[in-house]
C-alpha cells in the first residue's frame, strides 16, 4: 500500500444527522437514549466529515441522509468512496488498526514466502513461489523460488486459496509438483512448521556483477517500508565507494509504500543536477488548494555525492505500483534517454493515502485516506488508466523455468544484459541463446552480495 509518513490527527465537532436517526431518538417508552444511538456511529461521523475536508473526491461522496451510518468503519468507507479511489478490486483509502505493532514483519502468521496463482492447461491451480523470506518456515523446508505448491494436506490448490500465502492456518502438508503439457506431475511433500509472525526483508538482494567489463548493480526492492533508511543508505553507501557502470532497480513485486523511502532511494539514483530540484508534487483537494513539493534532498544521499552511473534500468509488472511508479515517473524529467523500464505496464496508482486518527473519537483505528494527487517535476501525472508503460515489453512466465533473481536464468534480466551489452534490446531470436549462455559470460558473484538484515521494528 502506497503511504505518506507522515501522522496527521483531525479532530471536528460532529453536526447533528437529524434525518438519520431522528426515528431512534426516543425510546417507546419516552425515554431519550440519544446518546446511546450517538455513540454508535460517532467513529463513522468523524471519518465523513474528515473526508468532506481531506479527500481528495469529496466531491463523489454520497449525501449523508443516503448512508448507513450503522455500518462497520470499514463498510461505511466502502459505501462512501468514490470510483476513482478503486482499481482491479482494489481500493486505496482503507482502514487498518493501530494493534499491528511493525510494518518490518508480517501482520499475521505467515510461511514467509511470496507466490502467484498459476493455472495448468487442463484447469488445475498451483501456486508458483516467486521468492522466499530468510528465516521463515518456507526457508526452513526447502521452499525456493520456483517451487511449484500443487496441494496442501492433500487437497487440490484452487483459485481461492491464496491464504497459503497471506493468513496460513494450521502446519499444513504442502505436495509439490511441476508442469507437464495439461497439468502437474508430483515430485514430493513436505510439512511445514506452524506459521509464525516473519520479519520482511524489502530490501530483499543486491550485489554488482560484470557486463563486458562493465560493473552493474542489482538492486531488487520488494516493497517501501517505513523503516528501511538504515538498510538502503548503507547500500548506496557501498556502491558510492565503488565504479558502478549501470543499475538495475528491481521493483516487478513492489507493492509500493511510504513516500518518504521513495525519496531516499530516488534521491541517491538521481544525477547531479537533479539535486536541490522538484522530486514530486502532491496536490490536494479544492478546498485545501494546496500542493505540496518534495525535493530531491542532497543530505539523503548515503555518499558525499550523487552515485555517478550511465543507465538506471528498472523492472515492472502489473504488480510495481504506487511509490514504486513514484520512483519512475519523478525520475524521469531528470533522467531521459537515461532510464529504461523493463517488463509489463505498471499497475497505475497516482494517489497518496495520509494517515487520520483521533483517541477520543475513532480509538484504534487509522484511517488512511487518499487526499492528494502524485506528479512529477514536468506535472504528469496520467498514469491511473494505462500504468507507466515499459521501453522494452517482456513478461515473466510463471509456467517456465523462473532462474534465479537478478541472474541470466531470469527471463526479466535478459533483455537489459544484452542492452547493457550492445546497446540495443534482443529479438525473439537471441533471446533463448542469451538465456542459455549468460550464466557462464556473466560473473555474478564478482563483488558484493549482500542480503541485509531485516529491518527494525517500529
Amino acid at each position: 500500500m502506497f503511504k505518506l509518513d507522515n501522522i496527521m490527527t483531525k479532530r471536528y465537532v460532529h453536526g447533528i444527522l437529524g434525518a438519520l436517526v431522528a426515528a431512534a431518538l426516543v425510546s417507546s417508552c419516552g425515554e431519550d437514549r440519544s446518546g446511546e444511538y450517538y455513540a454508535l456511529i460517532t467513529t463513522q461521523t468523524w471519518m465523513y466529515e474528515t473526508m468532506q475536508q481531506e479527500y481528495l473526491y469529496y466531491q463523489d461522496m454520497p449525501e449523508e441522509n443516503k448512508l448507513d451510518f450503522f455500518k462497520k468503519p470499514s463498510e461505511f468507507l466502502s459505501s462512501v468512496v468514490s470510483q476513482k479511489d478503486k482499481k482491479s478490486g482494489s481500493t486505496f483509502s482503507h482502514i487498518d488498526s493501530v494493534y499491528v505493532t511493525s510494518r518490518a514483519a508480517s501482520q499475521t502468521p505467515t510461511f514467509g514466502f511470496e507466490g502467484s496463482m498459476v493455472r495448468a492447461s487442463n484447469g488445475s491451480y498451483g501456486i508458483r513461489v516467486l521468492y522466499v523470506q530468510e528465516n521463515s518456515p518456507a526457508k526452513e523446508v526447502g521452499l525456493e523460488r520456483g517451487s511449484l505448491i500443487i496441494a496442501a494436506n492433500n487437497k487440490k490448490i484452487n483459485s481461492s486459496d491464496l491464504f497459503y500465502i497471506t493468513a496460513p492456518e494450521e502446519a499444513y502438508l504442502f505436495t509439490l509438483g511441476k508442469f507437464n503439457e495439461t497439468g502437474f506431475d508430483t515430485l514430493q511433500t513436505v510439512q511445514m512448521p506452524a506459521p509464525r509472525i516473519v520479519e520482511n526483508e524489502n530490501l530483499y538482494k543486491w550485489n554488482i556483477f560484470e557486463v563486458n567489463g562493465k560493473n552493474v548493480a542489482y538492486i531488487l526492492y520488494n516493497e517501501f517500508g517505513d523503516n528501511d533508511t538504515q538498510n538502503l543508505s548503507n547500500m548506496f553507501s557501498q556502491l558510492s565507494g565503488q565504479t558502478i557502470n549501470d543499475i538495475v532497480l528491481d521493483l516487478r513485486y513492489n507493492p509500493g509504500g511510504y513516500v518518504n523511502t521513495a525519496q531516499l532511494i530516488s534521491t541517491n539514483l538521481a544525477p547531479q543536477e537533479a539535486m536541490g530540484n522538484v522530486f514530486l508534487k502532491m496536490t490536494h483537494n479544492d478546498k485545501i488548494n494546496r500542493t505540496d513539493i518534495l525535493n530531491f534532498e542532497p543530505e539523503l544521499l548515503a555518499g558525499a555525492a550523487s552515485l555517478n552511473y550511465e543507465n538506471l534500468y528498472i523492472i515492472t509488472s502489473g504488480n510495481t505500483a504506487s511509490a514504486s511508479e513514484i520512483v519512475i515517473n519523478c525520475l524521469k524529467p531528470y533522467m531521459a534517454g537515461r532510464l529504461i523500464q523493463v517488463g509489463t505496464a505498471t499497475f497505475g496508482k497516482n494517489v497518496a493515502q495520509q494517515l487520520y486518527t483521533d483517541e477520543v473519537q475513532a480509538p484504534m483505528l487509522e484511517f488512511w485516506l487518499t487526499n492528494s494527487l502524485l506528479s512529477n517535476a514536468e506535472d504528469n501525472s496520467d498514469y491511473y488508466t494505462n500504468g507507466l508503460l515499459p521501453d522494452y515489453e517482456i513478461s515473466e512466465n510463471l509456467k517456465g523455468e523462473l532462474g534465479e533473481l537478478g541472474t541470466a536464468q531470469d527471463s526479466l534480466m535478459i533483455p537489459i544484459l544484452k542492452h547493457i551489452e550492445t546497446g540495443s534490446f534482443p529479438t525473439a531470436e537471441t533471446e533463448e541463446t542469451l538465456s542459455r549462455n549468460g550464466h557462464e559470460k556473466y560473473n555474478f558473484n564478482s563483488s558484493i552480495d549482500i542480503k541485509p538484515k531485516s529491518a527494525i521494528l517500529k
